[in-house]
């Protein structure tokens, strides 16, 4: 059975109603969500519930379209190379291993949060493309110019990978450049090292 107090010994309010007029106060309060944007297909589970939990647009490439399963009105398939979200806030287009990867660009911050498109590895020092982690399969050269070419009209310093401790904090567009470079020069066989 639920226990009536919530947290701290305060009444917890069992009227689901009213638990989400609460919800919604307490984002007033503290502020919502004004949109999600989602890198590729391998995080698109369950951004119908996010997009209707915050009530605000999630924004997808429409290269990437075939690969909703559940369409909503709070999904937004954008087209092009670039989206301006306002607020010095921009979705670039960058593909990968999905045609409409897409990466966010904060002029603010000079800072790029990339997911796994442009992937920050262990040593922070370089970033890395795959078609396929799973599987190991490496992204083709053109692609990964592609990627580099999409990034460089932007100014950044850091970029925020997709997991945890994955952040390159300065001089980041360099060493897109340069990751660049040693990758297309390792998937044609030439060395790399030191790696």
């Amino acid at each position: 059975m639920d226990d009536p107090r919530g947290a701290a010994g305060e009444p917890r309010e069992l009227d689901p109603r009213r638990r989400r007029l609460r919800r919604h106060r307490h984002r007033a309060v503290v502020g919502g969500l004004a949109a999600i944007a989602i890198s590729h297909p391998h995080y698109y589970s369950s951004l119908v519930e996010w997009a209707q939990r915050f009530d605000c647009p999630v924004y997808l490439h429409a290269d990437d379209a075939e690969w909703l399963m559940r369409p909503d009105d709070h999904v937004v398939h954008w087209q092009g190379e670039t989206h301006e979200l306002g607020d010095g806030l921009t979705l670039v287009r960058c593909g990968g291993h999905f045609p409409g990867g897409q990466v966010l660009h904060v002029a603010e911050r000079r800072a790029l949060l990339s997911g796994d498109i442009v992937q920050v590895i262990p040593d922070r020092g370089h970033v890395s493309f795959m078609y396929s982690y799973p599987n190991l399969i490496p992204l083709g050269e053109a692609a990964v110019r592609g990627i580099v070419d999409a990034l460089e009209p932007f100014a950044f310093d850091s970029i925020h990978g997709a997991w945890w401790g994955r952040v390159v904090e300065r001089d980041g567009k360099a060493i897109v450049r340069r990751s660049a470079d040693r990758y297309v020069r390792a998937v044609h066989g030439d060395a790399v090292y030191p790696a």
